[in-house]
């Protein structure tokens, strides 16, 4: 499975961005997907998960009420809606299939992340 984010940019704080996550290959509607993000400096850090059919969703705490993830299997796409946001989301968000299940779970294949920077 191949994975490529796009969406990333700098955007003031309060404001909204979209990340998207197009897949290939034929497995990618029976995979847990995943989104992280690492700051500079930080260790990567889980932001929120959706399984395979896209009915179950999980948040990192801190990320609750603000972000959305969805997916789109016809289209093999996750997706990563972001409200309210802050200067501490900045980071480089990557997504992730084939994950396992949690608050840290471990995926199979990675993305190579697109730079998200929430100016104050």
């Amino acid at each position: 499975v191949q994975l490529q984010a796009s969406g990333g940019g700098l955007v003031q704080a309060g404001g909204s961005l979209r990340l998207s996550c197009a897949a290939s290959g034929r497995t990618f509607s029976s995979y847990v997907m995943g989104w992280f993000r690492q700051a500079p400096g930080k260790e990567r850090e889980f932001v929120a998960g959706i399984s395979s059919s896209g009915i179950i969703t999980h948040y990192a705490d801190s990320m609750k009420g603000r972000f959305t993830i969805s997916r789109d299997n016809a289209k093999i796409t996750v997706y990563l809606s972001m409200n309210s946001l802050k200067p501490e989301d900045t980071a480089v968000y990557y997504c992730a299939a084939d994950c396992g299940w949690g608050d840290s779970p471990t995926c199979e294949y990675w993305g190579q992340g697109t730079q998200v920077t929430v100016s104050s």
